[in-house]
């Protein structure tokens, strides 16, 4: 058997948790069955790949360390444009590296074993709770609804960064928090610990580099690069600013 289905009503919040230990897998499918999530679960690749051809997840839970060649990070690198929502890595890796790794392949979290269920359920949780509602909200008429910069335009409301043919980039949950907290704070100075409290997630150390990380990403998926940033400025000793240039 390389897939179970736990829940069938679908207007819960649907999570696929990709892992290997079945009793591991079985208990996550109660836990959150019963904090009303609609759970699926599968083992391999083979079984993620077909879930995810017949279903749209909310959120996936994957496990790094599964077996065979397919890993949970040549996985991830393999069903990012299939997969729109969350991605949570479970690993029994502790090395700060492993963590880089997961961030740069697209993760929204990632969580060492052994773990609490509770704190599981807090990232889910969170993570969920980052991703756009369907369909989005009207625009609040005290807040922006969409900021210009270098050719491109990011829209609040939908979560989408298009460029100036209208052409959308992808970016992940953290990444589209992240840029949007610097987006709609122009020319002010923020520190990794305020990137932190706007991007919602204070799981993260101010001092693990994980909001380098990111920067680096979006940096590079905006074009800002070079030996100077043009759009989001290193203030040294200080943390990051976002400077648009229309």
């Amino acid at each position: 058997m390389t897939q179970a289905t736990l829940r069938t009503d679908s207007t819960k919040q649907r999570i696929l948790f990709v892992e290997d230990d079945p009793s591991l897998c079985a208990f996550l499918g109660r836990y959150f069955g019963e904090e009303g999530y609609q759970v699926d679960m599968c083992y391999d690749g083979v079984g993620l790949r077909r879930l995810l051809a017949q279903t749209r997840f909310d959120l996936v839970v994957m496990d790094v360390g599964l077996p065979g060649r397919d890993d949970g990070y040549a996985l991830a690198r393999e069903i990012r444009g299939q997969h729109k929502g969350g991605l949570l890595f479970l690993s029994g890796r502790q090395e700060a590296i492993d963590r880089i790794v997961g961030l740069e392949i697209g993760a929204d979290d990632f969580l060492v074993k052994p773990f609490e269920p509770r704190e599981l359920l807090a990232r889910v949780r969170a993570i969920l709770r980052r991703l756009p509602a369907e369909p989005a909200a009207p625009p609040r008429p005290d807040h922006p609804r969409m900021a210009h910069f270098d050719g491109w335009s990011l829209d609040f409301e939908s979560r989408m960064l298009r460029d100036a043919t209208g052409r959308v980039q992808s970016l992940t949950t953290q990444e589209f928090n992240l840029l949007s907290a610097l987006a709609q704070r122009p020319g002010r100075v923020l520190s990794r610990d305020q990137l932190l409290d706007f991007a919602a997630n204070r799981d993260w150390s101010p001092f693990d580099r994980s909001i380098d990380v990111m920067i680096g990403k979006i940096r590079r998926k905006i074009g800002d690069t070079g030996p100077e940033h043009r759009v989001i400025r290193t203030i040294r000793g200080a943390g990051y600013m976002f400077s648009p240039s229309g």
